[in-house]
């Protein structure tokens, strides 16, 4: 009987053989997902915490505008737990945030229909504390800098080339860029998935680089898909960020850092490498503030950068708020004053996010106009890398799909 006490050791051991966080199929369509942690310190008589704050991308964050989540302890026991039904085919990250403070969010955040601004500001005070799931093996440090853990439903899309459990290595060269029209200075990692007929290969430029090169590494990915004949042997250019402000600066429909990116970045790359320099098959790809940039970039320089993979696109900028008020670029579009020269674009948003989901819903039917090659579809995810991950290895495939040969 001793196995069947709830937080015995024998019920902890129970529980990670079944995997954590469980996952029990109800129906053919949805799934009861619970997420446990079992607090070091034993009860609530020994133990100060008094929240478990739960921030599962797409669920239970700011973007859903819903109270925040806490796993509730089972009393007298270590074990903190908490369930919720998700579709089979959701996929997303989450993290732990255990607290001893009695309470973290402003009233306006607690309140019936939560203050999204008072929500943001208490998830991004609580985040510097998160921790991945202890018990789930699947982790990493996410793109805010804090490490989460990684949840796949069994109905979600497959990912191909990321599922590999050992990468081979991969070596990408790390150079530094000093922008004079800039003033700054930051890495370009550089990687290569073919060194035969460098003259035919074709180019992708990702944004938010430090990302894929370092907290989500996409070498192996593109590997794999290279290997398999899914991607052609390509050039791929990483630009890292540098940091939130000059993202923030950056990426949201800059020409001077588009500029710098024709002018100063890509001649110093030819130093080390060849490509097609042909727009039809050169790629820009980006996600949130980088897809509103990958699509600037290409609608505003069609002679360079003639395919856009947009992922989760922050076009409801500079409107924080959403609503009805369009963004910049979708604006634009409307008035006329770009588009008209015929691109390739691929989109994709999370059903899960929901001003970036609104602002598509303007933005995809004015694309439609003026775009034959517009690859457009919603996921059932949030504004997370874990989807990102996938979308951004089909959108290539889907961009260089029957590109012209050089």
């Amino acid at each position: 009987m001793d196995a069947l006490v709830t937080g015995s050791e024998a019920w902890w051991q129970a529980r990670q053989a079944q995997g954590i966080p469980t996952v029990e199929p109800l129906g053919d369509t949805q799934c009861v997902v619970s997420f446990f942690w079992r607090d070091p310190a034993g009860d609530e008589q020994r133990s100060r915490v008094r929240h478990v704050w739960l921030y599962i991308t797409g669920v239970t964050d700011h973007h859903q505008r819903s109270q925040p989540v806490s796993l509730s302890r089972i009393p007298g026991t270590d074990v903190w737990r908490w369930s919720t039904r998700l579709p089979a085919t959701w996929r997303g990250s989450y993290c732990m945030i255990p607290s001893t403070r009695e309470q973290d969010f402003s009233p306006e955040a607690l309140s019936a229909v939560p203050d999204r601004q008072a929500l943001r500001e208490g998830w991004r005070k609580l985040l510097s504390q998160a921790i991945a799931d202890p018990f789930n093996p699947h982790s990493w440090r996410g793109g805010r800098g804090h490490p989460v853990s990684a949840l796949h439903l069994p109905l979600a899309p497959a990912q191909p080339g990321w599922e590999e459990a050992h990468p081979a290595a991969a070596s990408a060269r790390c150079i530094q860029w000093r922008s004079r029209r800039l003033g700054n200075q930051r890495r370009v990692w550089i990687f290569a998935t073919g060194e035969q007929q460098p003259q035919q290969r074709p180019l992708a430029i990702l944004l938010d680089g430090q990302f894929w090169a370092q907290s989500m590494p996409v070498w192996p990915a593109l590997q794999a898909q290279t290997r398999a004949g899914e991607l052609p042997p390509a050039l791929y250019v990483l630009i890292d960020a540098i940091d939130n402000v000059h993202r923030g600066r950056e990426l949201p429909c800059n020409p001077d850092f588009w500029l710098a990116v024709q002018e100063e970045l890509l001649p110093l790359v030819r130093r080390f490498e060849t490509w097609h320099e042909a727009p039809e098959t050169t790629v820009v790809a980006g996600q949130s503030f980088g897809g509103l940039s990958a699509l600037y970039a290409a609608l505003h320089w069609p002679e360079r950068f003639g395919c856009a993979l947009s992922q989760s696109g922050s076009f409801w900028w500079p409107h924080r708020g959403g609503g009805d008020t369009p963004g910049w670029l979708v604006e634009s579009l409307r008035k006329g004053a770009i588009g008209q020269s015929p691109i390739k674009i691929f989109l994709e948003a999370g059903l899960r996010e929901p001003v970036i989901h609104q602002a598509h819903q303007q933005l995809v039917p004015l694309l439609q106009k003026t775009q034959r090659q517009l690859f457009w579809r919603e996921v059932d995810g949030g504004h997370d890398a874990l989807c990102w991950r996938g979308g951004l290895i089909d959108g290539l495939r889907t961009l260089w799909r029957d590109a012209p040969s050089p």
